[in-house]
């Protein structure tokens, strides 16, 4: 079954919740809803559940229009970050329920039931009341009902922000799996660009109700069309450096000017934006390349076997990955560089210039 939108959107009063968007989405395919908090992943989902109606546009499942059709009446299954569970019912009876409700047999429930438990870690706890399980526990639950159900179209909403990072880690391997055994069009929010890249399939970017790019998640992630879709895309957030191209020089904000080597230089001359994540900021000896700045440290955030670096170059401040743990102490003086092979150029209207040096083999 293949799920489209058509120009769907939706208007409250005068406030756009979610700009008009066209979508198609293929049986047994993954596809992550990526943006921020308020981004409108949720509103989105709702939409596509049948909970709330578009004001402009089709909703076509199967080839069929289903715009308006109860969600009762739809092969659909959505899980919400903030689980929902009966709490009268036990955790077996809470997974069974959409199967009693279509009159499924009594033999064909337990197995599908005792089998959801099983991938979900529930085994031990079928008995057991909701106020019983701790949160993530409850969430799984929530999951499994939504697994049982074996529904054509599945939207989870951030399902596993409340689950241990093992079984996080876990079933993001094994949900995509899955559902996609089924046949379902998985639909994921996230708002983590690293949940979306370990997920894979295909990416929706949101920003401010709107959907930025649509496209092979790796794609996306290496050649954003637009700077929203970059931004969105980046954690840290996407450094930025707005510059003015003018003849073989690039002028800075502050009036300093630098040197438009390599493909930089073949860029029409005009407002741009340079933007570039934090792997492609090094620190260290600046006078190897041109796109060279001094700054001072605001903080080092160490993780793992990296290190974060916050640093104040003068145009914002930006955030530098290297390797190692290092103790770079507030107020430091650094030299950075920018690599120009991992930069993405944006013109003024922020759009991705095509044939520019940010574009990625995938």
């Amino acid at each position: 079954m293949a799920f489209v939108l058509d120009h769907i959107g939706l208007t409250v009063g005068e406030t756009v919740m979610i700009e008009p968007v066209d979508l198609y989405l293929d049986a047994g395919t993954v596809n992550v809803l990526l943006g921020p908090t308020l981004a409108g992943k949720t509103t989105l989902m709702r939409l596509m559940a049948g909970l709330d109606r578009p004001t402009t546009g089709k909703l076509i499942a199967d080839g069929k229009d289903v715009t308006g059709v109860a969600v009762r009446s739809r092969s659909v299954a959505m899980v919400y970050q903030q689980f929902v569970n009966y709490p009268s019912l036990t955790i077996y009876e809470n997974i069974a329920s959409p199967l009693r409700l279509k009159g499924i047999g009594k033999a064909e429930i337990d197995a599908r039931v005792r089998e959801a438990a099983r991938i979900l870690r529930l085994e031990t706890l079928l008995q057991r009341l909701p106020a019983q399980l701790s949160g993530g526990q409850q969430q799984r639950t929530a999951i499994a009902r939504a697994l049982v159900k074996r529904a054509d179209l599945v939207l989870l909403d951030e399902p596993l922000a409340n689950l241990d990072y093992k079984l996080r880690e876990e079933l993001r391997e094994e949900l995509p799996r899955l559902f996609a055994e089924t046949g379902a069009i998985l639909v994921y929010a996230t708002t983590e660009p690293t949940e979306a890249l370990l997920l894979g399939g295909n990416t929706i970017t949101l920003r401010e109700g709107r959907a930025t790019q649509f496209g092979p998640t790796a794609k996306i992630y290496h050649s954003p069309d637009n700077l929203d879709a970059a931004r969105v895309f980046s954690d840290p957030p996407l450094n930025e450096l707005r510059v003015t191209k003018r003849g073989t020089e690039l002028v800075l904000t502050d009036g300093r000017t630098l040197p438009a080597a390599g493909d930089l230089a073949a860029l029409s001359d005009g407002v741009y934006t340079l933007g570039f994540r934090a792997d492609g900021v090094e620190i260290g000896d600046a006078t190897r390349l041109g796109l060279a700045f001094s700054g001072k440290v605001i903080v080092t955030e160490l993780s793992g076997s990296e290190s974060f670096v916050h640093v104040d170059v003068g145009h914002g401040v930006w955030v530098c990955l290297i390797p190692y743990v290092h103790e770079l102490l507030p107020a430091a003086e650094v030299q950075v560089r920018v690599n120009v092979e991992r930069v993405f150029v944006f013109d003024a209207a922020g759009n991705r210039v095509a044939g520019s040096l940010n574009a990625k083999k995938v």
